[in-house]
């Protein structure tokens, strides 16, 4: 039995959701957000609460049971209060900044990188910290894995963009013989 697909998702009053035939439609003041299910679950709402069942035993349904719910989870916490992610730059000289739509990033190279901000999602620079919100997790989440890509850190000095939460474990440099 899938422990996640059991739980049932308690809709905020702001978010208006539509089931059509396998399709499940969130709507805030804001934006709107689609989920797509192919038919692959049961989706019941009842007084503000969405749940879903499997359509058999077998082990594949059961996986679907579990992924959609979450998806679904994940939507609705995105609308309602969204999702952060943020990023430290450790290194001298390693620097950052937003300019309009495009973050500009000076790490060690013979030119800045410039990375685009991508519509739905705002990027904040304050110090060494970069912050990156949006209502999509797996948007934000594949964002700061990218900008994390440019300058990853390295175990020696810890020098490079790092997850705030990330431990880097470091490594004992060459020692000269005596």
């Amino acid at each position: 039995m899938s422990r996640i697909g059991k739980k049932s998702i308690s809709i905020p009053d702001d978010i208006e959701v539509i089931l059509d035939n396998g399709r499940i439609l969130f709507k805030n003041k804001k934006e709107s957000k689609e989920l797509e299910t192919h038919n692959r679950v049961h989706i019941l709402l009842k007084d503000k609460q969405l749940s879903f069942s499997s359509l058999d035993d077998s082990q594949q349904s059961r996986a679907f049971w579990g992924t959609y719910r979450a998806l679904a989870n994940n939507i609705v916490v995105g609308l309602s209060s969204g999702f952060t992610k943020t990023l430290e730059i450790n290194g001298v000289g390693y620097k950052a900044s937003v300019n309009g739509n495009t973050l500009e990033l000076m790490l060690g190279f013979s030119h800045p990188i410039k990375y685009p901000i991508p519509q739905n999602v705002s990027i904040s620079v304050d110090k060494n910290m970069i912050v990156i919100k949006g209502s999509d997790k797996q948007q934000i989440g594949q964002i700061a894995a990218e900008i994390r890509e440019f300058r990853p850190p390295e175990p020696y000095k810890g020098k490079g963009i790092k997850y705030s939460d990330e431990v880097i474990l470091r490594k004992a440099g060459k020692t000269s013989k005596k």
